[in-house]
């Protein structure tokens, strides 16, 4: 696992972006066969997208050759609603950049058969060869995609039912209540996450220190999901200042001097 740290979420954004670029270019180098990119939502990845967004406008990037599948989305609510997860990545990241309609996938929450529909799009990653990469975000209590804690990290994607500290959290996305935010979910697994080549987590602020603790210093365990970056050969969190302010000093040491030392 590498941590990457920096000075604030804005330049931890701009890292990630620039990181996710450097892979798609990179693969577009050497094959022609699409790269496959796991995205999140929520307010993390926000200047991140902002950022992809500006590379493609700019002629330094395309999207044309991606594929993406959204790591979860609610139960119940339309697509259309302007907190859905399909609104969000439209309004946030697709509409703006050059990648084809077909190949966006975000899981349907309002499937007919909602366990079909996790079958189904496990199915269509395994197609595409599994993630090239993905980016995702951490919880305050370290869950990663809506995997909550004890959630098994031999887990695909399900349905799963969300925790009243998820939807309180999530609340700010819907007038600041709880019970607004649906209480259910689809979401891929943390098996799902760590079948990917490479996995890009962000985590900025002081709200996420204790979690960025549990997971990197602390035991590999399901009580926090994100801990499995410690089993993953190709795993980076990124983060800012605030968030590392429960490692031991030493650690910080450590990540900063392995910065420091492979110029990054």
């Amino acid at each position: 696992m590498k941590v990457i740290i920096r000075n604030n979420s804005s330049e931890g954004s701009l890292w990630a972006a620039r990181h996710i670029a450097e892979r798609i270019t990179r693969k577009a180098s050497v094959t022609d066969k699409p790269f496959v990119l796991g995205l999140c939502t929520g307010s993390t990845p926000l200047e991140t997208y902002a950022e992809l967004i500006r590379m493609v406008k700019d002629c330094e990037l395309s999207f044309r050759n991606v594929i993406t599948f959204n790591m979860d989305e609610y139960v119940g609510i339309p697509e259309e609603h302007p907190e859905s997860y399909h609104s969000f990545m439209h309004r946030s990241l697709f509409d703006h950049i050059d990648i084809p309609e077909e190949n966006i996938h975000i899981l349907n929450g309002n499937a007919p058969d909602l366990e079909k529909e996790c079958r189904e799009y496990e199915e269509a990653i395994s197609r595409e060869g599994g993630f090239d990469l993905f980016l995702g975000g951490v919880g305050e209590d370290g869950h990663i995609a809506f995997n909550e804690p004890f959630s098994s990290l031999s887990s695909r994607t399900r349905p799963i039912t969300l925790t009243a500290d998820t939807r309180r959290v999530n609340s700010r996305f819907f007038g600041g209540d709880p019970d607004a935010v649906p209480a259910k979910a689809l979401t891929v697994g943390v098996a799902t996450v760590t079948s990917s080549q490479e996995v890009v987590i962000l985590a900025f602020g002081s709200k996420k220190a204790r979690a960025l603790r549990d997971a990197i210093e602390g035991p590999l365990s399901h009580a926090c999901t994100l801990s499995c970056l410690q089993n993953h050969p190709c795993s980076t969190i990124v983060c800012d200042e605030d968030s590392v302010g429960e490692l031991k000093v030493n650690s910080y040491r450590y990540f900063k001097a392995v910065e420091e030392a492979e110029g990054m």
